[in-house]
């Protein structure tokens, strides 16, 4: 079965790029989904969850993290996640598109969202300290009051979570924080856009550099600032992520993931895989069982 992808698609439409909801309230509406949110399905959106209440495992990219009252997680358009219907966890989950977030980013120049979860640093779970866990709460909170009112205004909407965003972000530890210009953040999107949507069958950040009408050394430059990583280590990252996040979650045939990847033999993907991660494809499989 594939992991099914999930568009934003809010309860009232006319909501631009932005919905919360409790977490309580997910748990019940689970029946009438198109989707269960309690198994692997990959988001087109971003996400923004935190718990006011209790303990839990939350999934993304075939990983389970750990999350406790005064978590954050953040999950990234086009990861995988699940949440944990066991423990069922209280709290808040926020979806925006990047649509949303990049309006607010030419008004209030909020910090860029740099794709990280390709790099060593990445940890999508922020603990903040108990002293901000009141604040954050309120504002979500105030958030949820204000979308559900009938005479919502959307600016109000917008400077709450941007409170709420800036507050979150400087819970990041300096380690996990990048320093690019304005022009290069964008160019590492779009670079990174094309990786994660398969829009070259190529592995070669070359191809990618001529893509983007930029060179190779300029691409590997900005790669490298971004995550400390070359272009290239990034497009075997998402290669091989995107394996095991099919491995993971789906019943795929190795030829048929080979294909879908762009090799055209099998045992060149097995090769591959094997060179990135120490096992084969099909060892990867079993130990996840």
């Amino acid at each position: 079965m594939a992991i099914p992808d999930i568009q934003f698609s809010p309860e009232k439409p006319e909501r631009a790029g932005i919905e919360i909801f409790t977490l309580d309230r997910l748990y019940k509406r689970k029946a009438s989904l198109s989707h269960n949110p309690a198994q692997p399905h990959r988001v087109e959106f971003n996400c923004l969850l935190y718990v006011t209440a209790g303990t839990g495992k939350h999934f993304i990219d075939f990983n389970y993290h750990s999350i406790k009252t005064g978590s954050f997680i953040f999950i990234q358009k086009h990861q995988v996640q699940a949440f944990d219907f066991s423990n069922c966890p209280q709290g808040f989950v926020i979806l925006f598109t990047d649509e949303f977030f990049s309006d607010l980013q030419t008004k209030i120049r909020l910090p860029a969202l740099i794709p990280n979860n390709l790099t060593s640093l990445y940890d999508p779970v922020i603990n903040v300290k108990n002293q901000l866990k009141t604040s954050c709460e309120n504002l979500l909170s105030e958030i949820l009051i204000e979308q559900d009112n009938d005479n919502s205004d959307p600016l109000l909407i917008r400077l709450l979570f941007t409170t709420l965003f800036f507050k979150v972000m400087r819970e990041i530890p300096q380690s996990q924080s990048r320093h690019l210009s304005d022009s290069r953040i964008t160019k590492f999107q779009n670079f990174i856009h094309l990786v994660e949507n398969r829009s070259l069958t190529s592995r070669e950040a070359s191809d990618y550099a001529n893509m983007l009408n930029i060179t190779y050394k300029s691409l590997n430059e900005i790669c490298k600032l971004a995550t400390n990583n070359t272009a290239k280590q990034l497009i075997d990252l998402e290669t091989v992520l995107e394996a095991k996040r099919k491995l993971a979650v789906e019943d795929i045939l190795i030829q048929t993931l080979a294909y879908e990847l762009g090799f055209e033999e099998v045992t060149n993907f097995v090769k591959y895989f094997k060179r990135h991660t120490g096992l084969t494809p099909s060892q990867f499989k079993k130990n996840l069982q």
